[in-house]
């Protein structure tokens, strides 16, 4: 019976008319009008993917930014802290250095000073001993 069907609409002839032709017209309208869709749905579909991987990409180079940014700010809050420190030290020093006593006390110390009638012993610090011998080796 397929056979039959298959043959009957080979021997068929189309009409041609002009509503046929505006049948037809409309058909390949249509179709034509579907293919443009998918077309612009695909182009659409891959722009969407470009711009989100694009900001997905962005993303993830903007934490890792970050990521080291807070690094540095840790490491430099250390530092500050340690030059902090090391002003206080300094203030106090300065501090010091404005008493005569401690003066008097560290010429007598580092320059081997004295006072009249005083006599000066210098006894070797292990620890500079210690250095020199590294030094040497």
């Amino acid at each position: 019976m397929k056979k039959t069907q298959k043959q009957s609409t080979e021997k068929v002839t189309a009409i041609d008319n002009d509503y046929v032709r505006s049948m037809q017209k409309k058909e390949y309208l249509k179709k034509a009008q579907k293919i443009r869709l998918r077309n612009r749905l695909a182009v659409f579909a891959v722009i969407v993917c470009i711009v989100a991987g694009s900001l997905f990409n962005m993303n993830e180079g903007q934490k890792e930014l970050l990521a080291v940014k807070e690094q540095e700010k840790l490491e430099a809050m250390a530092t500050l802290k340690d030059l902090q420190a090391q002003q206080e030290q300094l203030n106090m020093q300065l501090t010091m250095l404005d008493d005569d006593e401690y003066i008097a006390k560290l010429a007598r110390k580092e320059y081997f000073l004295s006072e009249s009638n005083e006599i000066i012993f210098s006894i070797p610090d292990k620890k500079k001993e210690s250095e020199k011998e590294m030094r040497k080796e």
